[in-house]
């Protein structure tokens, strides 16, 4: 009886640890599972990193099995904006961030501008791992600045305002896009929103434009009236020549011609045969 009740404790403690473990096992189980699970949402790249290493290959958007102990931080890979504005709460810093730059003759002008850019997908370990996530303050910030300031030197105030203002703008683009490149982003459009002169070169800028919009209009009247004269010469002188060819073709016989011509149709003309010595033919008189 000893013997059986010994046996049926060892069996029921054998028992109670093979549960235990079960247990701890389905306990780990649940913990670790949703570690080791990672979804990456459409739009995103996943930067895989495990004790602080940051793995090379990026985790493109879907579901992936990970170490539990790895993390993975998600970047967006959708065009961002950045834009830099006088105005305050519109940029993205929410102050006055236009952007001052010298103009070749040493003029201040303000600039604000919009970037559109994303990040390169297959940069996007060496961005994490030598940037953070703070990229837009620590690299795309800086690198705008620079750039517009480096191409607003090149040109004067006038063209800036004005006939230049795209050229200015594309130079500015090719300027970031090559700075950018290399540090993995990809620059898809700039626009310059808006151009502040200092205020009496400004208003100097629009008297000057404005004059030669007049002059430009004078000039196109000054042209009609050339041309509408060129017409009235060429139609006298036309008209000229059509008289002189009449004037030439108007004899004697070509007269009497035209004379009985019009009386072919007025009621009570009488028709008069006239014979070779100029009197009237009379047929057939008694």
């Amino acid at each position: 009886m000893n013997n059986y009740n010994n046996f049926d404790l060892s069996r029921f403690m054998g028992n109670l640890k093979k549960g235990g473990v079960f247990l701890i096992v389905l306990i780990l189980l649940i913990i670790l599972l949703p570690l080791s699970i990672v979804i990456v949402e459409a739009g995103e790249i996943g930067v895989y990193s495990l004790f602080g290493k940051v793995k090379d290959q990026e985790l493109d958007s879907g579901f992936h099995l990970k170490n539990p102990f790895a993390k993975v931080t998600k970047l967006s890979i959708r065009t961002q904006e950045y834009t830099m504005s006088g105005i305050e709460q519109e940029g993205k810093v929410q102050r006055m961030d236009a952007i001052k730059a010298l103009t070749k003759e040493g003029l201040d002008v303000s600039l604000d501008i919009t970037v559109l850019y994303r990040l390169n997908q297959e940069q996007a370990d060496e961005v994490y791992r030598e940037v953070g996530l703070d990229y837009e303050n620590k690299i795309l910030r800086p690198i705008i600045r620079s750039s517009i300031r480096e191409i607003i030197a090149q040109y004067d105030a006038k063209v800036i305002y004005s006939e230049k203002r795209a050229e200015i703008g594309e130079k500015i683009f090719e300027k970031m896009e090559s700075y950018l490149v290399d540090r993995g982003f990809v620059v898809e459009d700039l626009l310059i929103r808006n151009v502040v002169l200092p205020i009496d070169l400004q208003k100097s800028i629009e008297q000057k434009l404005q004059a030669e919009q007049e002059a430009e209009k004078m000039e196109f009247v000054l042209d009609k009236e050339r041309k509408e004269r060129e017409r009235k010469v060429i139609e006298a002188e036309g008209q000229r020549e059509s008289q002189e060819i009449i004037n030439r073709s108007l004899t004697p016989t070509y007269l009497n011609y035209l004379y009985i011509k019009n009386l072919e149709n007025r009621e009570g003309t009488i028709y008069v045969p006239i014979g070779e010595n100029g009197m009237p033919l009379f047929k057939n008189v008694q």
